[in-house]
């Protein structure tokens, strides 16, 4: 009796550490998300993206973003959780400046709907994530495989130019990114129930970087693939 109350009380202590750390982790994802948007909006109302898009300095933001993402991903474990938060910030930051050109191609409206629609879709999957008894680890690899798949599609049809190819690998990355906020979701989850809480303020800073990170990026890339759909043409 006491062993299955001990048990009961564990199990409550694991639950509780796993909601505080993804309660840190949307927080943050929440201010990068945030940072984005209002650069973002920012750039385009002041002609900047105009300037951004005519210029050989696209391309060294979008390398930059790459960079960083790369950089903290491998190096994470090695710098001060500071250092990581503030990468995080400023990868927030350079991508709203690369986002702003999307207003200078769809209308303001049509942006915000579908930022709410993929606000929606992302808040349900997450939900699902969160609360589903079903182990997605399994659909990891799946997930991955389709997103190198999306990605070689894409620099492909760089050369074919083709609409009905944009639109498939559109369709695709709207299924993978939903797909991957499920699975991220539970993979965060877990490593709340799995004890960073209690392993110092250090690490758990540094893995709600992580963790905000790559939400964040679900996040972005759901809204840029359902823009494709939804996004109304300035033209």
């Amino acid at each position: 009796m006491y062993e299955h109350a001990n048990q009961i009380t564990i199990t409550q202590a694991r639950q509780e550490a796993s909601t505080i750390f993804l309660a840190k982790v949307f927080n943050l994802m929440t201010v990068g998300l945030a940072l984005t948007g209002i650069v973002a909006y920012f750039t385009a109302s002041t002609g900047l993206a105009a300037i951004i898009i005519g210029s050989p300095l696209f391309l060294i933001l979008v390398l930059a973003e790459l960079g960083l993402v790369f950089y903290l991903s491998a190096r994470v474990e090695k710098i001060q959780a500071a250092t990581a938060s503030g990468l995080f910030i400023g990868y927030s930051v350079l991508n709203g400046l690369t986002l702003s050109v999307i207003f200078l191609a769809y209308t303001n409206t049509s942006i915000a709907g579908t930022f709410f629609i993929a606000a929606g879709m992302f808040g349900a999957m997450a939900v699902y994530g969160m609360v589903t008894k079903r182990d997605l680890s399994g659909f990891g690899s799946f997930l991955f495989m389709g997103l190198v798949g999306i990605i070689i599609a894409s620099i492909v049809n760089i050369f074919l130019q083709s609409s009905s190819v944009n639109w498939a690998i559109s369709l695709l990355g709207v299924l993978i990114f939903t797909g991957l906020t499920a699975y991220d979701v539970q993979k965060i989850k877990r490593i709340g129930e799995e004890g960073i809480m209690a392993q110092g303020d250090e690490l758990v800073r540094k893995g709600t970087v992580m963790g905000a990170l790559t939400l964040y990026l679900d996040f972005i890339n759901l809204f840029l693939m359902l823009l494709r759909f939804f996004g109304g043409s300035r033209d």
